[in-house]
């Protein structure tokens, strides 16, 4: 997983797995949800990040059971 914060475009990309891109939706008019060919998340691209998603703070903790 790659989590990129473009400062220039507040733009905040996640990309869940680097694979093909088969469809992109439209989730509302700032964020974008594209999916490979079995219907699985690829990424979510949120534009006005920092406003809308608390970007470039970000903090990741791995859990294990």
């Amino acid at each position: 997983m790659k989590v990129r914060y473009f400062t220039d475009t507040d733009t905040l990309l996640m990309q869940f797995r680097d694979v093909p891109v088969a469809e992109t939706r439209d989730l509302d008019e700032n964020t974008v949800l594209d999916l490979d060919g079995n219907g699985n998340i690829c990424a979510i691209t949120i534009e006005h990040a920092s406003a809308r998603a608390g970007a470039p703070d970000f903090s990741y903790e791995q859990v294990t059971a």
